[in-house]
């Protein structure tokens, strides 16, 4: 055989094997943006962890209730953004409003009355924060979900609520706890807070409240117990929720290439095949490589 053919053979051999090498990394070329339509709600998530929200007169506590309560939220969301806000004599933004639902159910496991230490129940600096915490998007159906236990402190919810149902925010109350009342256990030990004069302290529930804010709100009020009629109103109210597109832009890869590659490769193993050792009579005639 000749040099020329040998050198051919190779180099067919070592093009066909570095375009295989090529065709497994799966070359891709260009960017397109994906712009989508997406079905969802905005929530913000407004918890109450003042002390009263250790009352033990729903099980396990208000508190807890509270977050079983969230998370069976979360656990239904698909397209949905969602935030936390924490409030007791203060509010402050637990988690701004997004659609990454593990960690929302993170930071909600983490809640307790701890992270505020100014006591309290300032309904009206949670919806105010609340309303802040949206985003931009007009075409978005956006609420307020308040839990609480009603001991607004602060005053002035009623109209706060007014004014996030103005700009087109409804606000739901969740009422967590009994009329009757409960006593606040002492975190870490089997003692219940006592007043001043050293009487045990009973929170009760404060429907009345609870109610003219969610009135005012444009909302719904949904008593909170031990059943699961709670857990099954919140559901019906989120899905009477208009939900409106939300434009999703994203720019993805696109247009795989590894398939003109391959039959590249394909092309010169077949030539290199075609190639023999040994000139065919055939084409005697013809002189592609010297001797």
């Amino acid at each position: 055989m000749s040099v020329a053919r040998r050198e051919v053979k190779t180099w067919l051999m070592l093009i066909a094997l570095a375009l295989l090498i090529f065709t497994l990394a799966r070359p891709q070329f260009g960017t397109k943006v994906d712009t989508r339509k997406r079905q969802g709600i905005e929530a913000i998530i407004a918890m109450d962890i003042s002390n009263s929200m250790l009352a033990e007169d729903v099980t396990p506590s208000r508190l807890d209730k509270s977050k079983m309560l969230v998370s069976s939220i979360v656990d239904k969301m698909v397209d949905d953004k969602i935030g936390l806000i924490v409030f007791a004599g203060e509010a402050y933004t637990q988690l701004p409003i997004t659609s990454d639902y593990v960690s929302a159910k993170m930071f909600l496991e983490t809640i307790n009355p701890s992270m505020i230490t100014t006591q309290g129940t300032d309904i009206k600096e949670a919806i105010s924060l609340a309303m802040k915490s949206f985003t931009s998007n007009q075409d978005v159906s956006k609420a307020i979900f308040i839990i609480t236990d009603g001991e607004d402190n602060e005053g002035g919810s009623v109209e706060m609520a007014k004014a996030a149902a103005d700009k087109g925010i409804k606000v739901y109350v969740l009422g967590v706890g009994s009329p009757q009342g409960a006593p606040i256990p002492v975190a870490g030990s089997s003692r219940y807070m006592l007043d001043n004069n050293g009487n045990v302290v009973v929170s009760k529930l404060n429907e009345q409240m609870c109610r003219e804010i969610a009135a005012a709100g444009q909302g719904a009020y949904i008593y909170v117990d031990n059943s699961s009629s709670a857990q099954s109103k919140l559901s019906e109210y989120v899905d009477k929720l208009a939900k409106n597109g939300i434009e999703s832009t994203a720019y993805s890869e696109y247009d795989e290439q590894f398939q003109a590659v391959a039959l590249l490769a394909l092309f010169m193993l077949i030539l290199d095949v075609l190639i023999i050792e040994r000139k065919n009579p055939l084409f005697k005639g013809i002189k592609l490589f010297r001797k």
